[in-house]
């Protein structure tokens, strides 16, 4: 089944150097297409002006279409880990040469915003105890990086957890 949506990102002049890093943070990625700007511009000659790539099934395009736009957090793209070794590759990958915020959230070389989220996490705060997703949620609202060991006591009622 084709893909009916399909994110699209704006760049300003580095979709190419953009795709690449996304190409080697997830391994299961691959580059689909890329078309270049001719002589007739607007982009100088023999640049990108599109590529396309995939990264674990799901296809995205990139362009360089000059500086108008910029991202902004009110976009993202959430990664669901299955754990910390996870959480943590995801995390100091896309970091580099970014910049972190919290709750998971960072932006990285290239302005983009993404939460790097454990699916422990969505667990934790969605059980029968009202009194433990509470603590998870606050102990959460702590974080700069999703620490799960640290949401699992906040879970259990473990005082460090706070700390």
């Amino acid at each position: 089944m084709d893909q009916k949506i399909t994110p699209f990102l704006w760049f300003d002049n580095n979709a190419e150097e953009a795709m690449n890093f996304y190409l080697s943070v997830f391994k299961d990625s691959k580059m689909l297409s890329e078309s270049r700007y001719s002589d007739a511009g607007p982009g100088p000659a023999g640049s990108i002006m599109v590529c396309s790539f995939e990264i674990i099934g799901m296809k995205f395009l990139a362009l360089n279409g000059g500086p108008m736009f910029k991202f902004n957090e009110s976009v993202s793209f959430m990664i669901d880990c299955d754990n910390q070794e996870e959480v943590d590759y995801y995390w100091d990958q896309l970091l580099e040469g970014g910049e972190a915020s919290a709750c998971g959230w960072l932006k990285d070389k290239f302005g983009l915003s993404w939460q790097v989220t454990p699916r422990r996490l969505m667990e934790l705060m969605s059980t029968d105890d009202p009194e433990a997703n509470k603590r998870v949620m606050q102990a959460m609202m702590q974080m700069v990086k999703i620490d799960i060991p640290t949401l699992e006591r906040a879970a259990a009622g473990d005082a460090a957890a706070k700390s």
